[in-house]
């Protein structure tokens, strides 16, 4: 036996106490169409002034009594609704139904996604040995922070100390040839073969950093061991090192990863269905479960330009600030990207909400017995909150919690329970 098997006794048991108790007619066979609900016989049926057919049991409206007519519910149009009465005054509070005003503030419209954090790749570089050589230095370590052109190795090369050689070499030849081009013991082509071959020289150099006046100071300190300098190339944290003292690694090997985290990427997978109300640079809010729900605001900042055959999904991402670095790579989040935001929404909890014929209602309260089932458009849902786009004012009272007797006296006559003559 299921839940709700289980239950519907219990819950037939606490809606009929709600409800008042009905007449006894002597008469059963004068009874109008609404025989059967309590209704006083044909011809006796109270009417309020203005000609207004009454329900003798409820003293409500004939027209608007959701006890006797819940089958009214069906055509009921937003903004429109039914009235329930109950037994007694003290009926609600003993089935703890509590109604307060709706709240006006803001609410966002959104569409919701997985998403998985990954680095930013603009700020992401793969530091790598320039020259083959041997390790000599490495400076930082693993989680380190270094700042722009920060020394993060250094490398000992057999083919950087034979260029510096012959950049130097090169130099001092140039200089010996414009001494005897000024002596005149040297012709002008000599001359403009050395200055030739020492840009030659230093081509390969400069490419790895050295500047034409270091290359000097290497030459004036010929026993002087030659090391090849890696910098970063940007502010960054190291999350990846590979890099050993003493170890011999060949050219273009990576040594570090350098990452800023200071920004990271949100990967997301967006349904085919909601690609219409997504655009670029719309919010996005990231709900972190292990970082105990906290959330974290971006900026969406591509759309994929196709969808997966098989999931139909499409990837987006977002660009979310993570300042105090409690983003990591690899995370899972809960994705919302705000695609409609009202300041002025009216708003309710979503446990205000009842599903009937298919359509939103809300309980308001009108007196300590008196209630009045209506009909509602909703708009956004987030965070157990509701928008109430129509149907409702601001200044009317609404059952916020345990409405759900009332759904049960509002339709208990279909099951049998409602006004019954004897």
């Amino acid at each position: 036996m299921n839940k709700m098997n289980r239950y519907f006794p219990l819950v037939l048991l606490v809606a009929a106490a709600l409800l008042p108790a009905c007449s006894r007619n002597s008469a059963p066979a004068a009874h109008d169409e609404h025989a059967g609900h309590g209704h006083e016989p044909a011809g006796e049926s109270a009417s309020a002034p203005g000609g207004v057919k009454m329900c003798a049991e409820h003293n409500v409206p004939l027209a608007e009594c959701g006890i006797c007519k819940p089958q009214l519910a069906a055509g009921l149009k937003v903004g429109e609704g039914l009235k329930v009465r109950l037994a007694a005054k003290e009926s609600a509070a003993m089935a703890g139904i509590q109604s307060a005003l709706p709240v006006l503030g803001p609410m966002a419209d959104g569409v919701e996604c997985y998403a998985e954090l990954v680095f930013n790749q603009n700020k992401l570089a793969q530091i790598a040995a320039p020259v083959g050589g041997i390790i000599q230095e490495v400076p930082v370590d693993l989680g380190g922070k270094v700042e722009e052109k920060q020394l993060v190795a250094k490398i000992w090369s057999a083919s950087i100390a034979e260029a510096v050689a012959k950049a130097v070499l090169s130099h001092q030849t140039l200089d010996r040839e414009r001494r005897l081009r000024a002596d005149r013991v040297t012709s002008e082509k000599d001359l403009q073969q050395a200055e030739s071959d020492h840009r030659a020289a230093c081509q390969q150099l400069r490419t790895l950093g050295f500047t034409e006046e270091l290359i000097d100071t290497l030459g004036s300190r010929p026993n002087e061991q030659v090391l090849m300098e890696v910098r970063a190339p940007f502010a960054g944290e190291i999350v990846e090192r590979t890099a050993v003292r003493g170890a011999l690694v060949e050219s273009g090997k990576p040594l570090f990863t350098l990452v800023d985290r200071s920004v990271m990427w949100a990967m997301l997978n967006l349904p085919e269905a909601v690609l219409a109300r997504v655009k670029v640079g719309q919010t996005v809010e990231l709900a972190v479960a292990s970082l105990d729900g906290q959330t974290f605001t971006g900026k969406l900042t591509w759309i994929g330009a196709e969808v997966d055959e098989k999931t139909r999904l499409a990837k987006a991402r977002a660009e979310v600030a993570n300042p105090d670095g409690l983003l990591k790579a690899r995370m899972f989040a809960q994705a919302r990207i705000l695609t409609r935001v009202t300041e002025r929404a009216l708003v309710l909890p979503t446990a205000a909400l009842q599903r009937i014929e298919d359509k939103s209602f809300v309980f308001l309260k009108l007196a300590e017995d008196l209630f009045e089932a209506r009909v509602v458009r909703t708009g956004a849902r987030w965070d157990g909150k509701v928008e109430i786009a129509e149907g409702l004012k601001p200044g009317e009272e609404v059952v916020v919690n345990h409405a759900f007797p009332l759904k049960s006296a509002f339709l208990i006559s279909r099951l049998g329970a409602g006004c019954a003559d004897d």
